[in-house]
């Protein structure tokens, strides 16, 4: 009986530490990227589902962004398409375009539509060519080369950054009482398709949205000093002087400065938490401690 009432008291006393944060966030926006590690294995993958219908649940409003690199790649090597990277991104022909989009607008947006119905939610998948969503343009590699007195300007196809929200998508859906789950296919003024980066469509939408939150679940522990300590709590000014020292770099800085951009432009608050940890949406929102690192817009 004793080990029941524990078991009994631990939910209670967890729920009263959560009640603060579902009262504060009801009716608030959060944008969420999900994609790459934290979508292998399927006991992660059904704890990420729980954890949006549980927002929706308590009055928040998720809105889900995914990606799908490595699904892309894997498919990519089946039709024995090469794939080529510049600085990171996936050079992207015609060819690989098409793939692009049959893997995330269809396969992976599905699968992420499957999965948070199957969890007792209702979400909705669209891509960003559904009601001109995302309006994108071409993106522009520069790189130096010594024997031009120029910058080169490397084409890398069907590649966008976002050029225009239309947030009226996402308005429809979210007081439809939808979850929605967005593809990160943009299309131009042409009605030419492009794969953009996930973090930075989700960036995009929570700016657009004026989001309270913006999660970005990645495959490492949140942003770390020069002695592998997790930060947070940390102020966009903190975040450009770690910028500034070398703190972060590499693979860390495009997350790092789409969080950053979100935030100084409006959102509330940016999160970088480790995708691989269970329940780590719930465990970031609604406890003290939370997951990762916290990036926020107040001095």
């Amino acid at each position: 009986m004793s080990l029941k009432r524990d078991a009994a008291t631990n939910i209670a006393n967890v729920l009263t530490e959560a009640l603060p944060y579902i009262q504060r966030f009801t009716n608030r926006t959060v944008v969420v990227k999900f994609g790459g590690n934290a979508m292998e294995g399927e006991a992660l993958q059904n704890s990420f589902a729980r954890d949006i219908v549980l927002m929706k649940l308590v009055g928040m409003n998720p809105v889900v962004v995914h990606g799908g690199g490595p699904q892309i790649g894997q498919l990519l090597d089946k039709l024995n398409i090469h794939s080529e990277f510049v600085d990171g991104m996936r050079v992207t022909n015609s060819e690989a375009m098409d793939v692009v989009e049959m893997v995330l607008g269809a396969s992976v947006n599905k699968q992420i539509v499957n999965l948070i119905n199957r969890n007792g939610g209702q979400a909705i998948g669209v891509t960003g060519k559904d009601g001109q969503l995302i309006r994108a343009r071409k993106l522009k590699v520069t790189r130096n080369n010594p024997e031009l007195s120029e910058p080169e300007i490397i084409d890398i196809g069907h590649v966008g950054e976002v050029s225009t929200i239309n947030r009226s998508v996402i308005d429809m859906l979210i007081n439809s009482d939808f979850i929605p789950v967005i593809a990160p296919i943009g299309v131009d003024a042409e009605g030419n398709s492009y794969n953009i980066n996930a973090d930075l469509v989700a960036g995009k939408i929570a700016e657009v949205l004026q989001a309270e939150k913006l999660m970005l679940l990645t495959n490492v522990s949140g942003l770390q000093d020069k002695n592998g300590q997790v930060l947070t709590g940390l102020t966009t000014k903190q975040v450009d002087a770690l910028i500034e020292d070398g703190t972060i770099y590499g693979g860390m800085l495009p997350k790092i400065s789409c969080a950053l951009d979100a935030v100084k432009g409006g959102v509330t608050s940016a999160h970088i938490i480790d995708g691989r940890v269970d329940h780590a949406v719930l465990l970031e929102i609604f406890t003290d401690e939370g997951v990762g690192t916290l990036i926020t817009n107040k001095h």
